[in-house]
């Protein structure tokens, strides 16, 4: 049986509950403040402005078998031991995506036609994590995915920790990669590395963090498949469940475009070419 190796700061204490640039991986200043998405059930919405808590889940729950696989090996120290990553079931993470319009995560994500759409920003989403209590802001990381062929992902794998650093960083980015096959998700993910004794003690595969939704969520966009007057229907129970007072919209993306006229331009009659004097006729030559 392997020996296990935890990330050395595990214990660290956290006074200051700000945002650092640790924070934060592959995401620039600006980066921070664009805009981020998110599609989710109707009722998973109204459970989230009930209970106030945003639930990150563990890798393993995601359906990609490549997802967490680089955690799951094991590392061979040049002493010949074997030791396998003591942290990789105490972590827990969101998915959301840059991509504001999309047929694909409409169809992947709301089956069925009914579900939301939320937005908010990698910042507001960091900065709701450790706002809370029940986490330490040094383990919170918030990057986006990039996205790699299966040969590329499995040499990022091997050079992963080939310094020995074995910090909440370098864990962070080996689970903010993907196959080029997922490449259409433009992905981001909040990643949060809890206790791993708190995650033994646990038999779920849940993390609650306590938010405060209004502050997070600042539009909700319904599912492109609502009719108009089930979309109306929808926005009023929303506000009535809620008391959401930013936008609620219904995404126009299968909306028939506008009947265009077009004026069509009559070609100019050429006129006859006028003949030289000094050019002689045809039939002379």
């Amino acid at each position: 049986m392997a020996n296990e190796i935890y990330i050395a700061s595990h214990r660290r204490s956290d006074r200051n509950r700000v945002l650092s640039d640790e924070n934060f991986i592959d995401l620039s200043n600006a980066d921070r403040d664009r805009c981020i998405y998110r599609i989710i059930s109707l009722s998973r919405l109204f459970e989230l402005f009930s209970s106030c808590e945003n639930v990150f889940v563990k890798p393993k729950r995601w359906d990609d078998p490549f997802e967490n696989f680089i955690l799951r090996s094991r590392i061979r120290f040049p002493s010949g031991e074997i030791y396998s990553h003591g942290n990789r079931e105490a972590i827990y993470g969101q998915c959301w995506t840059l991509q504001s319009a999309s047929d694909a995560m409409w169809r992947i994500y709301s089956p069925h036609g009914n579900a939301v759409r939320i937005r908010i920003t990698p910042r507001r989403l960091a900065q709701s994590i450790v706002g809370s209590s029940a986490v330490r802001p040094h383990t919170v990381r918030i990057g986006k995915v990039s996205y790699l062929g299966q040969a590329a992902l499995v040499r990022f794998a091997r050079r992963s920790f080939k310094t020995g650093e074995f910090d909440y960083g370098a864990m962070g980015r080996t689970l903010l990669v993907k196959r080029l096959a997922f490449r259409h998700e433009r992905e981001v993910r909040a990643l949060i590395f809890a206790s791993v004794d708190e995650a033994a003690k646990s038999d779920s595969d849940l993390l609650q963090c306590p938010v405060n939704p209004h502050a997070l969520v600042d539009q909700v966009m319904l599912d492109p498949r609502y009719t108009a007057e089930n979309a109306e229907s929808v926005k009023k129970r929303i506000f009535s469940e809620t008391d959401f007072h930013g936008e609620i919209l219904r995404s126009l993306l299968y909306a028939p475009p506008p009947r265009l006229l077009f004026d069509l331009a009559m070609p100019k009659q050429k006129r006859p070419k006028r003949q030289s004097r000094l050019e002689a006729p045809q039939d002379w030559v």
